[in-house]
């Protein structure tokens, strides 16, 4: 499902937009948070695209390419998803950037429309992030989007940061 925003296009991972999340799997820069600086092959960007269109499938969410309406490039990655991939846990949003792309306000655009899209779609009232405690930027997101810090825990072989998030769902009805 497609989400939009005043500047912004979400579209779940589609064979289009292999160019786009190839050119964040291979810059140091994307991955140094995520998976220790080290790059994925195209093999692995590829093999990423299959396994986020089965989650979709399988979940009804996932992750979404984050284009600019006005230019139609990628400039990110967003997602819902159980935290760690562990099914049962928490739900999970989280982002990425093209590193050009930094700065702009984009990961919290993308990440408020997928919090709606979470509280309507799935009925969830609550979300976790995480991030490499290294990680201020990020932070900074989680802290503009309402979320308030949990703890340091162990999530995908690593030390994370954990933020959460309750959402107060308003009774549309009256």
């Amino acid at each position: 499902m497609d989400l939009e925003t005043a500047r912004l296009r979400l579209e779940p991972f589609h064979d289009s937009h292999y160019e786009g999340l190839r050119m964040m799997d291979n810059d140091s820069r994307v991955m140094r948070y995520i998976n220790k600086g080290i790059v994925k092959t195209p093999e692995e960007t590829w093999e990423s695209i299959r396994r986020v269109q089965s989650r979709w499938e399988s979940y009804g969410y996932s992750w979404w390419a984050i284009k600019e309406k006005a230019s139609e490039i990628v400039v990110g990655a967003a997602c819902l998803q159980h935290l760690a991939n562990v099914e049962g846990a928490p739900l999970e949003i989280g982002w990425r950037l093209v590193p050009e792309q930094n700065g702009k306000g984009y990961a919290t655009e993308a990440a408020r429309a997928i919090i709606a899209f979470a509280a309507v779609q799935t009925g969830a009232t609550y979300l976790v992030a995480v991030a490499d405690p290294e990680n201020i930027p990020s932070q900074k997101v989680m802290q503009r989007l309402g979320m308030t810090y949990k703890a340091i825990e162990w999530h995908y072989d690593t030390t994370c940061v954990v933020y959460e998030l309750n959402i107060q769902h308003t009774d549309q009805s009256q």
